[in-house]
């Protein structure tokens, strides 16, 4: 890896260790008009927005999404939930991203969210809890493919990279 005056350059070696994680702004954040605020956050952490771009959810799409609540009997309000206005999806990547997003996402329920995360700040619901993030490395890759096509999802270097991560962390 090489070094600018004591600070870290990205190399190949050093973007190995950086993750990828799915956000979904949901409906009740394009409604309240969070959109910027959410991102902003993610953003002013250290995440790199990788994938960005808006989209109406189909019932096919949400099925798939979220088939491990198929049996569950908030599934139909789930989707019709998810599908009551577009959504924004987000390619979010940095050392361990899916950690990292859900630790600021805050608890699945806004009420029960402390205060500081997004769901805690922003949130006052379960199901309008604001966002979506993926719950494991492995639900990411698959939920990236499922909402980003191939080329919509972009590799650059943020200036500031060599300021969020210590050399041996990266």
């Amino acid at each position: 890896m090489l070094t600018f005056a004591g600070k870290i350059k990205i190399s190949n070696m050093a973007k190995s260790n950086l993750t990828k994680t799915l956000v979904i702004l949901k409906p009740s954040c394009l409604q309240r008009a969070l959109v910027g605020e959410v991102i902003k956050r993610f953003e002013q952490k250290g995440l790199r927005l990788a994938g960005l771009k808006m989209c109406q959810l189909s019932d096919a799409q949400m099925n798939v999404h979220y088939a491990k609540h198929a049996e569950k009997p908030f599934f139909q309000q789930l989707k019709d939930a998810m599908m009551v206005t577009p959504v924004v999806v987000c390619c979010l990547e940095g050392v361990d991203a899916v950690e990292v997003v859900r630790n600021m996402a805050g608890a699945t329920s806004g009420r029960k969210a402390v205060p500081g995360t997004i769901r805690g700040d922003l949130s006052m619901s379960y199901q309008e809890n604001i966002v979506h993030t993926s719950d494991s490395p492995e639900a990411a890759e698959v939920e990236l493919k499922r909402f980003f096509n191939d080329g919509e999802i972009f590799d650059y270097q943020l200036p500031q990279f060599s300021f969020l991560y210590a050399a041996d962390e990266v």
